[in-house]
């Protein structure tokens, strides 16, 4: 249980660093970077699977390409839902998409 509020709080501090660092990413606070780890969380347990299965013929004809779009797809339903978090353009949409998937990474090897 620890471990997994150390996720959230490590991989929220590096998002919010991250909305510091991207122009095209706003982000209104620390809090706002928490809800928004719980909110792709949920996001990538119930949406990205049903997105994998639909897209499945598509990323073996891009050879895995497409999960970026399904990447981009779940970071700006996370945008629509949250107020308080907003991606401009798609360029910072993929960057930023991207860029959280190595903050996760990173997290998980520190933590495990």
């Amino acid at each position: 249980m620890l471990g997994f509020i150390l996720k959230i709080v490590l991989t929220a501090g590096l998002i919010y660093g991250l909305s510091m660092v991207l122009d095209g990413v706003v982000l209104g606070g620390y809090g706002s970077a928490i809800i928004l780890v719980l909110v792709l969380g949920v996001l990538n347990a119930v949406v990205k699977p049903i997105l994998k299965i639909l897209g499945f013929p598509i990323t073996v004809l891009t050879l895995g390409l497409f999960l970026l779009v399904i990447n981009v797809i779940i970071i700006k339903l996370a945008d629509f839902l949250m107020t308080s978090f907003d991606v401009h353009g798609l360029l910072n949409t993929l960057l930023f998409s991207i860029a959280v998937s190595v903050v996760n990474s990173v997290v998980d090897l520190l933590i495990d």
